[in-house]
């Protein structure tokens, strides 16, 4: 088993003298900016000078500065950034204002693990990642509890990179929960890998595909194939959360625990499981990074026809309609 940390093995006084600047105010950077101003904290926000988050930083009782002020006068400095703006603010604002003794972290290692940020030798690079959305982050934290965080240590400048790593994840609560000990290409590969192959990208097209098979093929309502693999799915994937796999068999009916177990590998079969491996594959060797890259730097030009596309496919027309009725759901916003 690999070893986790709690509150317990974090020493509060590593970080409690220093100021942490935390780059961007979006879902990740209220959160963590948040949770360590209520740990008691140093924290300063970096936003560029028009940034419409600037008025919010000011409302939610933080300080504000431009990112070289904050990279300049941060012990730490935590990029929260979207990863695509990373290397230009890390470039432009942060590299700089870098001087030995200092700590860079990041909550996901794709910038350094695929080398668009290369710090000098003479800093900590360190990630502490929490496994949840900001906005669930900081809702746990409030009420006393945490999510689980990994942590991993790319430089070790001071030879205190991981204990100092550690105290930061018991200020955003990450260690209430418990703190896993990783290495940014493990993140990295793991994060994209579960993002593209399930999270995201197989779920949704297991769902559409599912859908169109209903509709095109079965001739059954939409709004009936809506609710049996687009609505339902909540219901599952909270069992699956709560318990795993034998919660959620446990929990469904004896057919439909048949079925998963005889036809579930009818559709997820070695042909997808090949696909898979060529996914990991482009992760490893940097394929998918250079194509992300250069998708960024020609001005997204797929990035955006594919979003279009999809954003008008049918089930998504349906469901619009679909969840209008159902008030219950801004209730659980």
């Amino acid at each position: 088993m690999a070893k986790m940390y709690y509150d317990g093995d974090a020493d509060s006084s590593l970080i409690e003298g220093k100021t942490i600047g935390i780059v961007g105010y979006g879902s990740q950077g209220h959160a963590h900016a948040l949770n360590l101003h209520d740990s008691g904290l140093n924290v300063i926000v970096g936003l560029h000078e028009d940034s419409n988050s600037r008025s919010k930083v000011k409302n939610d009782g933080l300080e504000v500065a431009s990112v070289a002020e904050v990279a300049k006068n941060s012990d730490v400095i935590m990029m929260l950034c979207p990863d695509t703006t990373q290397p230009e603010v890390y470039k432009d604002s942060i590299e700089p204002h870098l001087l030995p003794g200092k700590t860079l972290m990041f909550a996901h290692g794709f910038n350094i693990h695929y080398k668009t940020i290369v710090p000098p030798d003479s800093v900590d690079v360190s990630m502490v990642a929490p496994k949840a959305p900001g906005h669930r982050m900081r809702e746990v934290f409030t009420n006393g509890s945490g999510v689980p965080g990994l942590l991993a240590i790319h430089q070790n400048a001071s030879g205190k990179a991981h204990d100092l790593g550690l105290a930061y994840a018991k200020g955003i609560g990450c260690s209430r929960a418990g703190v896993l000990v990783t290495t940014f290409e493990e993140e990295t590969e793991t994060d994209l890998f579960g993002e593209q192959a399930v999270l995201c990208g197989g779920v949704s097209a297991l769902v559409k595909a599912a859908f169109e098979v209903l509709t095109e093929d079965g001739g059954y309502a939409p709004e009936s194939a809506y609710f049996e693999v687009m609505h339902e799915l909540k219901l599952i994937v909270d069992l699956f959360y709560k318990g795993g796999m034998e919660y959620m068999r446990y929990s469904v009916s004896d057919t439909a625990e048949f079925g998963d177990y005889t036809r579930g590998p009818k559709v997820i079969d070695e042909h997808v499981k090949s696909n898979m491996r060529e996914v990991l594959a482009q992760i490893k060797d940097g394929t998918f990074a250079r194509e992300w890259i250069a998708e960024n730097d020609e001005g997204r030009p797929t990035f955006n026809r594919l979003r279009e596309e999809n954003a008008g496919h049918p089930i998504e027309k349906v469901g619009k309609e679909l969840r209008g009725m159902m008030s219950f759901l801004n209730d659980s916003d």
